[in-house]
């Protein structure tokens, strides 16, 4: 079990430029009142996040004791919640109401997926929101001086699934900030986010880890060989929890995988019966599951697509993902890997509008019946 301590930059895996800029900031007082990291998953925003909050909360011996647990009266996170069965009709489920299950998730160490963050509070098959209620609780914590005499930190994890009546509550906070407050948001897809969000803070994107960074960390951290080591880094292309994911023998992937190779032999066989079943099967995943498959499923399409060119150098593949390759690759080509991309893009999107799964999963394996047939 990872032991959170008082969260420090030496933490962070890579992201040295980044650490770099946020030290300065605060150093030479040109500290801005809402900071956005922007990146892909896996590349440290909220690890950032956390051992920023705690650079610019930890001044006392006291304060160091309280944020050991990332319990210091100053700091406030706020995350994506659901709906319990156990929660009232008008009750707008707020962060404080699963802080329990943050905790204890955070023990686990400042790198974590949405996944993860599902499974903690039980509700792989909802969607999980920042509700109204959020901004609300946020907006009277903030209103309070601060408990120490120091700045107020306010992180937000994933500000992009917050839902229009919070988003425009947290935009009245950001246009007329507390005093002494600090928002650090960690977001994914920022395209998500209301053009007056995004205006009133300052973005600072975060790149994916880099290679060296990467190999470093497997070695010290997991006392995994060099070789090992560098085949993951290789295969992670910069995002940690994929390096974990890769750790963990008998993972999601393999399951992934055996799914993706199964689809693609019915619809090569024309197995309608049997693709009914597959599509029957995946319906039954949860919801972000689900929409981990379709990004999986997109990944190994490009790896196969570039396999066809025969430079090791660009493909990121595991042995089993690559010996499927040696025979599939040829049936993905110029001629349809766009609409092999834009199909299961829509499958993606309809996925995350709550669309029956059956029938999402179902038309994407008929489709891929046309298009695997438009070889070279």
């Amino acid at each position: 079990m990872y032991i959170i301590g008082n969260m420090t930059f030496n933490e962070v895996i890579g992201q040295e430029d980044i650490k770099q800029r946020l030290m300065q900031m605060h150093r030479e007082g040109r500290m801005p009142h809402a900071i956005m990291l922007c990146g892909p998953k896996g590349c440290g925003k909220m690890a950032l996040a956390m051992a920023f909050a705690c650079h610019l909360l930890d001044t006392s011996a006291s304060q160091h004791a309280m944020l050991a647990k990332m319990e210091h009266p100053d700091l406030h996170f706020s995350f994506p919640t659901i709906k319990l069965p156990s929660m009232g009709s008008d009750h707008k489920p707020i962060s404080d109401d699963f802080i329990r299950e943050w905790h204890n998730m955070l023990k686990s160490g400042p790198y974590f997926t949405m996944d993860q963050w599902m499974q903690e509070i039980g509700a792989e098959n909802q969607q999980a929101i920042i509700t109204a209620g959020e901004s609300d609780n946020l907006t009277r914590k903030l209103s309070l001086k601060s408990s120490q005499g120091g700045y107020k930190v306010s992180i937000i994890w994933l500000p992009e699934r917050m839902n229009i009546e919070c988003a425009n509550k947290l935009l009245k906070l950001l246009e007329e900030p507390p005093m002494h407050t600090v928002f650090i948001m960690a977001c994914e897809e920022p395209d998500k986010l209301l053009e007056t969000i995004k205006s009133r803070t300052q973005r600072i994107d975060v790149k994916k880890i880099d290679y060296e960074s990467m190999f470093k960390a497997l070695i010290e951290q997991r006392a995994i060989s060099e070789e090992a080591a560098k085949r993951i880094a290789r295969l992670a292309n910069g995002n940690w929890q994929k390096a974990l994911e890769e750790l963990q023998a008998g993972g999601e992937n393999e399951l992934f995988l055996d799914m993706f190779q199964h689809v693609m032999r019915l619809a090569y066989m024309r197995n309608i019966k049997e693709i009914k079943k597959w599509s029957e099967t995946i319906a039954g995943f949860g919801r972000e599951k689900q929409k981990r498959f379709l990004e999986y499923f997109l990944r190994l399409i490009r790896e196969n697509f570039i396999y066809n060119f025969n430079n090791s150098e660009l493909v990121y593949m595991t042995q089993r993902e690559e010996d499927f390759a040696k025979n599939f690759a040829r049936f993905i080509n110029e001629n349809n890997i766009l609409q092999i991309y834009d199909i299961t893009n829509r499958a993606i999107r309809d996925i995350g509008q709550n669309a029956n799964g059956k029938i999402v999963f179902f038309d994407l394996a008929m489709q891929m019946i046309v298009l695997l047939l438009q070889k070279k």
